[in-house]
């Protein structure tokens, strides 16, 4: 099976997972290793903004041994999130960046317009951006314009645990961008949710709060990698379509006429 790859770089697992909200930094760390996860994002505001504290998350990260995608969470401006983008690529140095511009305070879903103006920007400066995006296909070409080789349509709001609330706009995304890796970011509260989204052909799956606020967040996070890998399965399999009409396993050719 071909393994993921964001810009050159492979991974086994297609879960990434978030860092916020967790009870303890102890049950962070063992919903990490039990996901499997070799990627795990984190707000550089939220970390940064309580040195002392943040120093000891540093060192649980780094003893996890995964890969940082900082993000811009909270960004809500264009300027905004380019001015946060380059302080994450001091402090973690990674080009890596996902990128946020929250364009509407109820739903958080992405200004499109900031979105594409700071992944333009943040891409000629060297970066490798992840971008935060609706399912809008034009939105998409922008974003690929800009130098974006990621994209990261919502599933539903964040942190509303919906699931997909546009599938046939995810599959459309799906069937217009082939050959571009495609992570579906934001909304997922179940394990199906999950599935659901790599059987639509989806590369990876980003998740937190459905993780983090769970009873038991390890279990939840154990749980999340195999639906993400037996959805990953069934979409390689080539599933059967769906139908209008029944259709008899059995065959009733030959069948014995008692009447």
């Amino acid at each position: 099976m071909k393994p993921l790859e964001f810009y050159g770089r492979a991974f086994a697992s297609r879960l990434l997972l978030g860092t916020s909200q967790y009870p303890s930094p102890a049950i962070l760390a063992e919903a990490v290793k039990a996901s499997g996860a070799e990627i795990v994002t984190v707000s550089l505001r939220r970390e940064g903004a309580r040195v002392k504290e943040g120093q000891g998350f540093w060192r649980l990260i780094r003893e996890l041994g995964v890969s940082v995608l900082p993000n811009t969470a909270g960004c809500h401006t264009a300027k905004e999130a380019i001015t946060t983008a380059q302080m994450a690529r001091e402090i973690f140095d990674t080009p890596w960046i996902k990128l946020e511009v929250i364009g509407e305070a109820d739903t958080l879903q992405p200004d499109v317009f900031g979105l594409v103006e700071a992944a333009r920007e943040l891409c000629a400066d060297g970066f490798e951006v992840f971008p935060y995006t609706t399912e809008d296909l034009v939105v998409a070409e922008r974003l690929l314009e800009a130098g974006c080789r990621v994209l990261m349509p919502w599933g539903a709001p964040i942190g509303s645990g919906q699931g997909l609330n546009n599938p046939f706009g995810l599959r459309a995304m799906r069937a217009h961008f082939p050959d571009t890796p495609l992570v579906v970011d934001a909304g997922i509260g179940l394990p199906s949710h999950a599935c659901a989204a790599m059987e639509l052909g989806y590369d990876a799956v980003l998740l937190n709060t459905a993780v983090a606020k769970a009873g038991d967040p390890v279990a939840m996070a154990r749980a999340m990698a195999r639906a993400i890998e037996a959805g990953r399965d069934g979409y390689l399999a080539a599933p059967m379509p769906a139908r209008d009409m029944a259709a008899p396993s059995t065959p009733v050719l030959g069948k014995a006429n008692l009447t």
